[in-house]
């Protein structure tokens, strides 16, 4: 049977995972089946590009799914399960870059805003929609979305249900960048080999210490970067790119992940 999610790698050390469910991407348990085994392929990736086939990145969950389950019980278990998809994203010490070509709903949206960095198409838009069937988005979409843009701005999006074009997140703080529409493909996979190319682990310590400033504001981060910047000192890309920029000025090093 042919897999819903492919993951291929570049030589640049950039993973590229592919959402291929068409025509709607929808989520159903195949496809998080099918998104783990590719996870489980990224190896040794130095950054993670995660993108889709079609003419939308997604139409949202087969709302089929949501009618099998009997009792809030049942529920809980199928909504756990489903969290556990971004948060696996949101755990990779790789960056992260979730690319939007055209509509992005719900799971996909969800998803998105667990990645590190989103970029978007001109044409792309997003919505969670689940109040169409009388739900809260259940795949941290919500909270993640308030940490981007503010609790008042989540609550708009969630309530109101409406589609917001690229332009808007970007405004807000949720879309990186906005790209050409034409051309977009190759525009996010180079912005994301740009990472994979970058020092890795320095990368991973950032994640951290935004991971702590997250838990606790700007103390709680301040008690651990001097730790993961001190730590950096074990890398060869770090005593690398010092004598690099010593030798040959700044910008000049290469970066191998190590």
């Amino acid at each position: 049977m042919t897999s819903l999610v492919r993951v291929e790698r570049d030589p640049s050390g950039l993973a590229v995972l592919t959402i291929d469910a068409g025509p709607l991407n929808l989520y159903s348990l195949e496809l998080h089946a099918d998104f783990d085994a590719a996870l489980d392929e990224l190896g040794e990736a130095r950054a993670l590009l995660i993108r889709a086939e079609g003419r939308i990145v997604s139409g949202g969950v087969d709302v089929s799914l949501f009618d099998a389950q009997e009792t809030p019980e049942q529920a809980k278990e199928l909504f756990d399960r489903m969290l556990a998809l971004p948060e696996r994203v949101a755990a990779l010490e790789i960056p992260t870059v979730f690319a939007a070509h055209g509509l992005c709903l719900t799971w996909a949206f969800e998803l998105a805003v667990a990645c590190d960095l989103i970029v978007a198409a001109e044409r792309a838009s997003f919505g969670l929609v689940e109040k169409v069937v009388g739900l809260t988005p259940t795949m941290g979409g919500t909270q993640r979305l308030a940490a981007r843009a503010g609790v008042g701005r989540a609550k708009e999006f969630v309530m109101t249900g409406d589609r917001y074009p690229a332009a808007v997140l970007e405004r807000w703080g949720v879309v990186n960048r906005v790209l050409p529409d034409d051309g977009f493909d190759d525009a996010a996979r180079a912005f994301a080999a740009g990472l994979a190319a970058g020092p890795t682990r320095a990368h991973a310590a950032t994640k951290k210490v935004l991971a702590h400033f997250e838990r606790g504001g700007v103390p709680e981060a301040n008690a651990h970067i001097t730790s993961l910047a001190a730590e950096l000192y074990r890398t060869e890309d770090l005593r690398n790119a010092i004598r690099s920029f010593l030798t040959d000025g700044p910008g000049k090093a290469t970066f191998t992940g190590r």
